[in-house]
């Protein structure tokens, strides 16, 4: 579902996605750890193209993310296009993003109008089902002020899902939460996954990502150091990794 090739990525001279190659086959929840700045959310803002790449490639579902070849060369796709490719690559980030003048019910809601032209009640029905996916259904009437927030990010993961994206992306989106709120969020992402849902997920909820993610990669300094199954964290291969998980108290 995902094909990452060579991909490259800087920030005036510094390069910060430095010839990443990864593979991510559909129904596969791919956990990306690393330690800070080693390009991690850079690589999710890739595959979503809020970043442009200059090097390489990326495929979601065999179509080549952000660009289009002419006569050999690369060339951005249209505005609406990179649009469309956005709306089925959903990415959920550690802020939730929510309309502070929406109830959660029409936060929801509001994208399948918008995005996808449903009329408005048809878009309340799918919203109410899709909060009730994530446990919410008690709380479609309360605005984001008063929720918790765990439901404020179940409520950014009930609208990304109203896209039926091909694949979810999740940046640190336990981040900013409290252990409790975060295993609310952490139980959504479980089921999704069980469920076949392609993902790829940047987290330091390690325990969590060794049960739920079939495949793991771990970075440092734009490069991927190690990959493969959750079993890499109990037997790290390199000194990096085994360095990093003893900084988390897990080694």
């Amino acid at each position: 579902m995902i094909e990452i090739t060579a991909l490259k990525k800087s920030y005036d001279a510094r390069t910060i996605i430095d010839g990443i190659t990864l593979s991510v086959p559909k129904g596969t929840v791919c956990g990306v750890l690393g330690p800070s700045g080693s390009g991690k959310s850079t690589l999710l803002r890739c595959v979503n193209f809020l970043e442009p790449y200059e090097g390489g490639e990326i495929r979601v579902d065999g179509e080549l993310v952000g660009y289009e070849l002419d006569n050999g060369r690369r060339a951005l796709k249209p505005r609406r296009e990179i649009a469309r490719m956005r709306s089925e690559c959903c990415m959920v980030f550690q802020q939730f993003n929510l309309f502070s003048h929406m109830a959660a019910l029409d936060n929801v809601a509001i994208a399948l109008v918008k995005v996808r032209g449903l009329k408005a009640p048809e878009a309340r029905e799918k919203a109410e089902a899709l909060l009730a996916k994530v446990g919410l259904s008690n709380r479609k009437d309360a605005y984001p002020a008063f929720l918790s927030g765990g439901e404020q990010q179940r409520v950014a993961i009930a609208r990304a899902l109203a896209m039926q994206p091909k694949v979810l992306l999740l940046d640190e989106v336990t981040s900013a939460l409290d252990p409790e709120r975060a295993a609310e969020v952490l139980d959504v992402i479980a089921t999704l996954g069980r469920e076949g849902m392609t993902m790829m997920m940047v987290t330091h909820q390690v325990h969590f990502a060794r049960e739920v993610c079939r495949h793991m990669v771990f970075l440092d300094e734009g490069r991927i150091v190690e990959d493969g199954g959750p079993d890499m964290l109990a037997r790290p291969k390199t000194q990096r990794l085994r360095s990093f998980l003893r900084h988390l108290r897990l080694a």
